[in-house]
């Protein structure tokens, strides 16, 4: 075999695994990578700060399924990824962060940029893997590839120290090692499942995120539709109800103790969990009753907790386990007197939308309520949306529909300020054509407003809506509540439209909802990126927050 540098074996593992993307930010223990890919394999993308590259990374393997791969240097380099990574890690986004480091000799030394990659990686990702020879570099890959894609899927790293990129190697794993698929749950843990299903008197479904894959989707909505099941949606479960089964959906959880999913999975005697992880809504918010009837779906072993006490677990393939429950559930119908409790609630999940559009607002923004409904009346079922951390994050899990998976996105693992416009030009690299929208408060904006440049020099097309209050009102209202008084929470106000056209974007700044739908249909239309600043008015917060779990946020 042709011996060529382990650099080059690195970017032929990137072709093999259907890497079209590699994000980063260059440097020196790095640049044999960069150099490599100039002569072929994924597309770089070369960013302005780490973090943000890991972020979109990270929406690449949401979004698609295939890891997102991030390359960067030594030193503060990879440091900078540290909370890109961990968010991916909590949120189940498969990635793969490569990160130079010193020469071998000199990883034990201060010198410059030394430091212990492996360990500080290690605590942010599910595989670290630190290469001390040429021919281990495309297997470590390898690897690390594997790793993130394996269940519970997430974030895995390799270290690469500077020389041995630069030797040459003949060793390679290049062909792609698919992670082998697993069977249906065994049949008499579904005979069973189906038995106490069809013996409650309130049965429910609450799907959570690994119920988002698009197979495990299919079989979920062909469950639905057979049963006609009532359906409660986790945030990262977003859209797996289709419009055609939209009688079945009672809301999304995670926020609000008095919502209308609440409300059913409150009283469910029997709830079957699909795809659900802890982090999305810890059991303890929803499950005051250990002793009940949990029946626990999903590819990976349940998360036992003295909230969460599964009677049945269905570990295996989610797709084919639905579908052998769909099968054993032929026939079932829900009692008359069930259904009528679901109509009510499906009622007020209908009433909470309209009156909260039409509170009046109690300052000089505009009720946010309305800027989302307005925002979700523009968009078609293609559109992307990405949702930012911070008081906009409540109002859009609370008001705003998708009816495809993966359509509406959230962090609400870590809930990781700054994702939402990163995420959005991801998507916009892997959807292109369609509608994206970035949503974000006027803080969380900043943290990420500097990848506008990556985004106009790439030619992306998106809009992103700026909340702005001038704050941190998430953690404002919470203090309010607490102490009775705000600290530290105060922002100033920018020139967002001078802010747009300083990096070649649009800029837009409005003040009524007439004009925001006027402007939002303009800058869905036209070429590049859009900034809308939109005041809005979060003086109804703290009655809200009456309705929030106790430290639901952090």
């Amino acid at each position: 075999m042709t011996s060529v540098r382990s650099a080059q074996k690195i970017v032929d593992v990137l072709t093999a695994q259907g890497v079209r993307h590699v994000f980063g930010v260059p440097g020196a223990k790095i640049d044999a990578v960069y150099d490599a890919l100039l002569d072929g394999g994924p597309e770089v993308v070369v960013c302005r700060h780490e973090q943000n590259a890991a972020f979109m990374a990270a929406a690449i393997g949401r979004l698609t399924g295939i890891p997102g791969v991030v390359l960067v240097t030594s030193g503060p380099g990879t440091a900078n990824l540290a909370t890109g990574l961990l968010t991916a890690n909590t949120e189940q986004d498969p990635v793969v962060a490569l990160c130079g480091a010193v020469q071998r000799e000199d990883r034990l030394k201060r010198t410059h940029q030394s430091m212990d990659a492996a360990a500080l990686l290690r605590t942010v990702t599910k595989f670290t893997g630190e290469i001390n020879h040429p021919d281990n570099a495309a297997e470590a890959t390898v690897s690390a590839f594997r790793a993130a894609l394996t269940e519970p899927r997430g974030a895995a790293a390799v270290v690469l120290p500077a020389d041995v990129l630069a030797a040459p190697t003949t060793a390679g794993i290049i062909a792609l090692l698919p992670i082998p698929p697993l069977a249906a749950a065994p049949s008499e843990l579904v005979a069973r499942a189906a038995d106490l299903i069809r013996a409650a008197q309130r049965p429910a479904l609450l799907v959570g995120i690994r119920g988002a894959d698009p197979e495990t989707c299919t079989a979920f909505r062909a469950l639905v539709a057979a049963t006609g099941l009532p359906v409660v949606e986790t945030f990262q479960a977003a859209g797996v109800i289709s419009r055609e089964l939209e009688d079945y959906f009672l809301g999304r959880v995670g926020l609000f103790r008095n919502q209308p999913g609440d409300v059913i999975v409150a009283h469910a005697d029997v709830i079957v969990t699909i795809g659900y992880d802890a982090v999305e809504y810890d059991p303890v918010l929803w499950n005051n009753n250990a002793g009940r009837t949990i029946v626990h779906i999903d590819s990976v072993p349940a998360d036992v907790d003295n909230h969460y006490l599964p009677t049945v677990e269905l570990r295996g393939d989610i797709a084919a386990t639905l579908t052998a429950l769909t099968d054993s559930l032929a026939g079932l119908a829900v009692t008359p007197e069930y259904q009528a409790e679901i109509e009510v609630q499906r009622k007020t999940l209908a009433h909470i939308d309209n009156a909260a559009r039409d509170q009046a607002p109690a300052g000089p923004g505009l009720n946010p309520v309305a800027v989302v409904l307005r925002l979700r009346e523009e968009l078609d079922d293609t559109a992307t949306i990405a949702c930012d951390i911070g008081s906009v994050y409540i109002y859009l899990a609370r008001h705003f529909r998708v009816y495809e998976p993966r359509r509406l996105l959230f962090s609400n693992g870590q809930q990781t300020l700054g994702v939402a416009l990163p995420w959005a030009m991801a998507a916009c690299l892997v959807r292109p054509g369609t509608p994206v929208v970035s949503v974000s408060g006027d803080g969380g904006f900043l943290f990420s407003a500097q990848e506008l440049e990556t985004a106009t020099r790439l030619g992306l097309t998106f809009t992103h809506i700026i909340f702005r209050d001038n704050g941190y009102d998430m953690v404002g209202f919470q203090e309010e509540l607490k102490y009775g008084r705000k600290s530290g929470v105060q922002l100033a106000d920018y020139d967002v439209v001078s802010y747009a056209k300083a990096f070649s974007a649009h800029g837009y700044r409005v003040d009524s909802l007439e004009e925001f739908g006027s402007v939002l249909r303009h800058a869905l239309a036209e070429p590049g990126p859009s900034l809308i600043d939109v005041p809005v008015d979060y003086s109804h917060n703290v009655d809200l927050a009456a309705h929030l779990h106790d430290d639901t946020f952090e």
